[in-house]
């Protein structure tokens, strides 16, 4: 084999300029993460703004998910025919104007069309920073560069639960909202001129189907593999908990449910992103070391959540005791890094080219749980009289779904997985053609 031949199928080479590049698309996916959790922070407040009860405001987070979940694949298909940097550049404009726009929206319906911008332009950031690390990261580091961007996300929910959520009792709706828009000029600023999409002598396979016929074919033969079926469910069963927790159900359920002050309550918030970074770090190790310990991560993470979440919700009285609520928020931390052992299960199913349409049909399965189950809490607290317990008991009903669908295409995937791992060419003898 030559060496021209061989050369692209080599693993790129990562190392520090690999590290800086990438860290740029990780900057736009955090400063897109506190744009699509300020919300979390903000519930009570857009209320009182907007006038609003519970269904009406659930519609804001549900519609900004509805657009996200809706993109997914479109986003894929589009990451794997024009590239990283011309994607998210597309995002950073777009979220940065939804965020704007939600800032001085003087009605609810300005606003609910601010955040569905916001969405859209949020959707197209964690599908390109997932590729670009395929692409500048060698295969072997995948899981721990995955979970890390995913960590990043986290620290961009912290910012929002600590620094706007101040922002907002200090200077003002407009003023907080508005602020913190300018991130996403920041960011945009730093994508332009430093993120390339790959390192020279690295550059993908090329693409010359275009239209319809394209857009089919990458959908179709990366569903075909079980490995991203069961990654979609993998990352529906295993996201959505922490994610209506933390995007708009928390702080209610905190403090009218549990009577616990703002304060308290948001020092919960934070407890579950500071648990998720800490479990991202942990399972991205983990997984680097031993695959299979995918499964049982991802299935014991399902087990620990409905446990604890059953724990709070049901417990007698008027409210769960302190102990049992920190439990909660820190299992609700494992939600997010379990989330991301789906792309781990697609990734090694599909091959380069197709990286992209894969991740986006992964990432809608907990996003389109997510919007289910922020529909269904806000619709039954409205019906119940704000009780909390049967809202939250749907969460058990979207897990038990996912856990039959895991459970259903697990022995294909890893079948599957193998004879890929087999016939694909060891790095080493590829070096050596090379």
């Amino acid at each position: 084999m030559s060496a021209a031949a061989a050369a692209p199928r080599l693993d790129p080479p990562g190392g520090r300029r690999a590290v800086a590049v990438w860290s740029v698309g990780v900057a736009v996916y955090f400063v897109a993460v506190i744009f699509r959790t300020s919300l979390g922070v903000a519930g009570l407040d857009a209320a009182d703004r907007f006038d609003v009860n519970a269904s009406a405001l659930s519609t804001f987070s549900i519609l900004q998910l509805l657009v996200y979940a809706g993109m997914q694949i479109p986003v894929g298909v589009l990451v794997d025919r024009f590239g990283t940097k011309k994607v998210l550049t597309m995002g950073v404009v777009l979220f940065t104007v939804g965020q704007l726009g939600f800032a001085f929206s003087p009605t609810y319906g300005m606003a609910l069309a601010s955040r569905a911008l916001l969405g859209c332009g949020d959707a197209l950031t964690f599908i390109s920073v997932l590729r670009l690390g395929t692409r500048w990261f060698p295969a072997r580091r995948g899981p721990l560069v995955a979970q890390l961007a995913a960590l990043a996300g986290m620290g961009g929910n912290l910012v929002s639960t600590l620094v706007l959520s101040r922002m907002l009792h200090d200077v003002g709706w407009t003023q907080a909202f508005a602020g913190s828009a300018l991130l996403g000029i920041g960011v945009l600023v730093l994508l332009l001129v430093f993120l390339k999409d790959h390192p020279e002598g690295h550059e993908p396979e090329a693409l010359p189907q275009r239209g319809a016929a394209f857009v089919r074919r990458q959908i179709a033969e990366s569903w075909r593999e079980p490995g991203t079926r069961l990654g979609l469910w993998t990352h529906f069963t295993t996201q959505f908990p922490a994610m209506v927790f933390l995007l708009l159900w928390g702080m209610p359920f905190l403090v009218e449910a549990q009577g616990l002050s703002r304060g308290t309550a948001g020092g919960l918030l934070t407890l579950t992103v500071v648990s998720s970074m800490v479990f991202g770090l942990a399972y991205g190790q983990i997984i680097t070391r031993a695959r299979a310990a995918r499964l049982p991560l991802a299935l014991g993470t399902v087990a620990a959540t409905a446990a604890s979440w059953a724990a709070a919700i049901g417990h007698p009285g008027d409210g769960a005791p302190m102990w049992l609520l920190v439990v909660l928020c820190t299992v609700l931390g494992a939600c997010g890094p379990a989330s991301m052992i789906g792309f781990d299960f697609a990734r090694p199913a599909n091959p380069p080219e197709r990286q992209g349409t894969a991740s986006g049909i992964v990432n809608m399965g907990g996003f389109v749980a997510s919007m289910v189950t922020l529909l269904t809490v806000g619709v039954l607290l409205d019906a119940t009289g704000d009780d909390y317990r049967i809202a939250f008991s749907s969460v058990f009903v979207l897990e038990i779904v996912g856990l039959v669908q895991i459970l259903r295409l697990r022995k294909a995937a890893v079948a599957r997985e193998r004879l890929h791992l087999v016939a694909a060419p060891p790095a080493a003898a590829v070096r050596s053609a090379a």
